[in-house]
């Protein structure tokens, strides 16, 4: 039963440029927050986000925090850390949610997920479209307005504002104007896992595949770094588990680069998904706020949408893991499993571009 009265005792570990800038101020508004430890590099910035939240505790290793007996972790380090920190927190008898990418190895995301489910614990991926009004209607349609019939395409096109991100020149679109991002962190394969990849087609992935419910079984990519340390652009190809094939093409623009000006907090990734079904199709334009359900048996639905529906916004995430966490019957949109999906992606992917064949999804198929 919920205990509306409990305060839930929460850690960060990864107060970096995002984190500040969204998951940060979401914990901050609610009464139900307690605050109680951060983790980062660097003293200057750990003591600048201790004070700026009201952190009772700050340290620049991650054990000191999971040491304070927290209720609730959000894990947002580089992506080479995730594993290790997650499990760390699961173990400790916290809920987390995880940053994407959710790790880099497949194995290890499946490990998390088994983990939390034998532990009894919430885990979740911080696919923030998963929660926005835009997917949660296309989720609806697919499961309760007909869907598509048996899905036999799936393309998926993304640009986004990460280009002077990934060669390590500026910003990016939703990070904390104060605080900027350690390139590293985004620039250096050891601790990112690569580059567009897993820093954005994660996210569109993330949505795709929670519409599809469907798994990659073989992948075939190219990437072109253009002259970066990492990939600024990807060309994938994929056979779901289910015989359905896919496109997956992301591409680096310059930040703010973008059709759609409506005045937001930050300019619109340009994000469409096509699922073609034997009964049909879904279309969404993230971009362009629009979703359109369309079946052989005369269903022609161009839902109307409010504004800013398909701008990417992660409320969704954070708030559900405190809402979870205080046993609120809330869905989890973005569960272990998902993530772990996105994971194999990624990684049959870059395992593709190594040996220039289609790679095989280790455990999908049988």
């Amino acid at each position: 039963m919920s205990n509306d009265n409990r305060k839930v005792r929460v850690g960060v570990i990864g107060a970096g440029s995002w984190a500040v800038s969204n998951h940060l101020p979401i914990l901050a508004r609610r009464n139900d927050v307690e605050l109680v430890s951060v983790v980062r590099k660097g003293g200057k910035e750990l003591a600048q986000v201790k004070e700026r939240f009201g952190f009772a505790h700050a340290d620049e290793d991650y054990r000191a925090a999971i040491d304070q007996g927290l209720d609730a972790v959000v894990v947002a380090s580089p992506s080479a850390f995730h594993y290790e920190h997650a499990r760390a927190a699961l173990e400790s008898g916290a809920n987390v949610l995880c940053e994407k990418p959710f790790t880099i190895l497949p194995e290890h995301a499946w490990e998390l997920d088994e983990m939390a489910q034998s532990l009894g614990r919430h885990l979740l991926v911080s696919f923030g479209w998963n929660y926005g009004y835009l997917g949660m209607e296309a989720k609806r349609l697919m499961e309760d307005e007909g869907g598509i019939g048996s899905i036999e395409h799936v393309m998926v096109n993304m640009a986004s504002g990460t280009r002077e991100l990934l060669s390590a020149t500026g910003s990016y679109e939703g990070s904390a104007s104060d605080v900027m991002p350690d390139w590293d962190t985004w620039c250096n394969p050891a601790l990112s896992g690569g580059g567009y990849a897993p820093a954005q087609l994660s996210h569109a992935m993330g949505l795709t595949l929670w519409l599809s419910g469907d798994r990659p079984e073989q992948v075939f990519g190219f990437l072109n770094k253009a002259g970066a340390k990492v990939d600024l652009h990807d060309a994938i190809c994929i056979r779901y588990e289910s015989g359905a094939t896919g496109t997956l093409s992301g591409a680096s623009c310059p930040a703010g680069a973008n059709a759609v000006d409506a005045g937001e907090i930050w300019p619109r990734h340009q994000l469409l998904i096509r699922l073609y079904g034997s009964e049909g199709q879904l279309i969404l334009d993230l971009e362009r706020d629009f979703l359109w359900h369309y079946r052989d048996d005369g269903v022609d639905n161009k839902v109307d949408l409010p504004p800013s529906a398909g701008l990417y916004l992660c409320e969704g995430p954070p708030n559900t893991l405190i809402d979870l966490t205080l046993d609120r019957d809330v869905p989890n949109n973005s569960p272990a499993s998902l993530g772990a999906r996105t994971v194999e992606v990624v990684h049959a992917a870059y395992e593709s571009v190594r040996s220039g064949l289609p790679a095989s999804v280790a455990g999908a198929g049988g």
